[in-house]
């Protein structure tokens, strides 16, 4: 291995593994180039901007037009307010994780919170939480989705459709301060077969189509199955969980079931401290990501935990 590999791994590792504070734009994109491994051409390419435009936001030289701010944002799911704060002219010290894609202003809020403090707060809710509008919100699902799992054409639209029709309480999107998409939650209501196969490795996320999906209200064991959570910030999970959990507080029908199969690393602790098991890992895919768990089968309820909030 030449040095310079070593060094990229060594630096993309230090990446993933810790919040790092950025006080400019540029190291920002810096940082990010090589996470991702890019050229400054090739970052240029993917920003529709050309080369020289690269190299004085990296030194700092120019701000970004306001107007190019939500592109960037989506060709590179960077959070808005991690580019507005640093894009500015006396730029906002602001944390980010490229693994978890969760910023932060101090480091008092760099980790997740204890699962006490969601179950205490359960019931402050938030005006910037809304159901999923599929016409105008499939392009930040989409470009999330695919790209969080590095692979085309992963998202099934009919399938996100039926989901939002089945079960809108639980398909949800939360904006930001400024109006900007900063996190949703996907829950499939699937059928029994349909979650044999997935707990059994016979069929995967991208394999899912609206027809694995029915009416919960009609299932003597409903099957909810998180297919995508995600938060630009500890604030913003907050506020989903806390709403993800007042539905299962409020369900009527205790005898449910929640898997899901994930390959994050932040929600590790917290879904295993809620009463959720593990039913299989791919520790084989762990090695090939270099993750520091392994993508997991998990499964359970939340009953017990929220049994004193009934």
């Amino acid at each position: 291995m030449s040095e310079i590999t070593h060094f990229i791994i060594f630096t993309r590792q230090t990446l993933v593994a810790m919040m790092q504070r950025y006080d400019s734009i540029g190291a920002l994109f810096i940082d990010y180039r090589t996470y991702n491994d890019l050229s400054q051409s090739e970052f240029a390419l993917i920003l529709g901007v050309d080369l020289r435009t690269i190299q004085r936001w990296e030194k700092n030289l120019t701000l970004i037009k306001s107007e190019k701010e939500e592109d960037i944002v989506l060709s590179t799911l960077l959070p808005y307010q991690l580019i507005h704060n640093l894009n500015a002219t006396v730029p906002i010290p602001t944390f980010y994780n490229f693994n978890t894609r969760k910023y932060s202003l101090s480091k008092q809020t760099n980790s997740l919170p204890k699962l006490s403090w969601f179950k205490d707060q359960i019931n402050l809710r938030s005006s910037n939480l809304r159901s999923i509008d599929f016409d105008y919100d499939i392009k930040h699902l989409d470009q999330f989705i695919t790209t969080e799992k590095h692979e085309s054409n992963y998202v099934n639209h009919d399938l996100i459709k039926e989901a939002i029709r089945l079960l809108p309480e639980l398909n949800y999107i939360f904006t930001g301060k400024a109006g900007y998409y900063a996190g949703h939650c996907i829950v499939l209501p699937i059928s029994e077969a349909t979650y044999l196969k997935l707990r059994n490795r016979e069929l995967t996320n991208k394999d899912l189509r609206s027809k694995d999906l029915i009416d919960y209200k009609r299932s003597e064991r409903p099957i909810f199955y998180r297919y995508n959570i995600t938060g630009d910030c500890n604030d913003t999970i907050f506020y989903i969980i806390a709403h993800f959990m007042r539905f299962f507080r409020d369900l009527k029908n205790k005898n449910y079931l929640i898997c899901s199969y994930t390959e994050r690393e932040d929600s590790y602790y917290l879904s295993l401290e809620v009463g959720l098991k593990i039913i299989w890992e791919d520790k084989e895919l762990q090695q090939k990501k270099g993750l520091k768990h392994p993508p997991r089968f998990i499964e359970g309820d939340y009953v017990k935990f929220l049994s004193d909030l009934s």
